[in-house]
């Protein structure tokens, strides 16, 4: 198998980007590929420093492998486009590989798709970035979480918020349900709309409405960025949205959290533009 180790810009910092800063990003007019990007090194890394379980290169942690993204989870952190977007349709097919490391060897498989990312890299719990989750775990694929920073050193908090409507489960947990009332989120979760109550961090959880393809299988996890609107898709099927997104552009991320995976597609592409019908395994 061919493999390329693609110049990245390796980033520990970088300058705050807010929903306030006034740059204003134009809507995608034509199909952006994150994988192309990646090769033209129009993306920064970000792993968490000073982990002793997992903390491989960058390098070696996001790659190409065989003209696929290759994600190894050896590290906890992120890889971001440079650039900021807003106004798009985001398509990623994603496979499980069969490796889990470090202290989530025997947790769910677990990786995420952060948008409308912005501020410093690292500057939520110096892993993560200010975002919108749309998470890819195990049992909770399409679960919305939204990542305010930690205190920055001027004192302030860099807190994105969606509106979602939401009802609570059995165990008051928040769940997306689709015309229940209305309420803004600052930081936490808010579930796909069928995730298991009984949902436990192990390997291989499956829940009896989860619509993951099994492991080693494709599976697609769409993103549409509309005005201020989030619509989640997972497999075909809307998982989650949310209303009156703060901001509504940023970066475009994807996450690396214990779980090797596989990407053959990573595109942003024009609002109205991708009419292609998700197949289910086996079908």
């Amino acid at each position: 198998m061919k493999m390329i180790v693609a110049a990245i810009s390796i980033c520990f910092c970088a300058t705050v980007f807010g929903a306030d800063s006034g740059n204003l990003t134009r809507p995608v007019e034509r199909k952006v590929d994150v994988i192309g990007l990646m090769r033209e090194g129009k993306v920064d890394i970000h792993l968490a420093p000073g982990r002793p379980d997992l903390s491989d290169p960058p390098e070696d942690v996001f790659k190409i492998y065989d003209n696929m993204l290759y994600v190894s989870g050896r590290g906890f952190g992120y890889m971001a486009t440079k650039d900021s977007f807003g106004d798009y349709h985001l398509v990623v097919e994603f496979k499980w590989g069969p490796n889990t490391w470090g202290a989530r060897k025997t947790r769910t498989r677990d990786n995420g798709i952060l948008v409308h990312a912005f501020g410093p890299h690292g500057s939520s719990g110096k892993t993560w970035i200010p975002s919108v989750e749309s998470n890819i775990i195990e049992g909770g694929m399409g679960d919305i979480i939204v990542i305010a920073s930690s205190k920055l050193p001027d004192g302030t908090v860099l807190s994105p918020s969606v509106t979602c409507e939401i009802e609570l489960d059995r165990d008051g947990e928040k769940r997306w349900k689709r015309g229940a009332p209305r309420q803004t989120i600052t930081s936490g979760r808010v579930n796909w709309e069928k995730r298991c109550e009984d949902w436990k961090d192990v390997l291989g959880f499956r829940g009896k409405h989860d619509l993951d393809a099994p492991v080693g299988s494709w599976n697609r996890m769409e993103v549409i960025a509309k005005g201020d609107t989030l619509q989640f898709i997972f497999n075909g099927q809307v998982v989650n949205e949310a209303f009156d997104v703060k901001p509504s552009q940023g970066k475009v991320c994807i996450q690396t959290e214990g779980a090797d995976m596989f990407v053959r597609r990573f595109e942003l592409l024009p609002l109205g533009q991708f009419k292609e019908k998700w197949v289910t395994a086996g079908q």
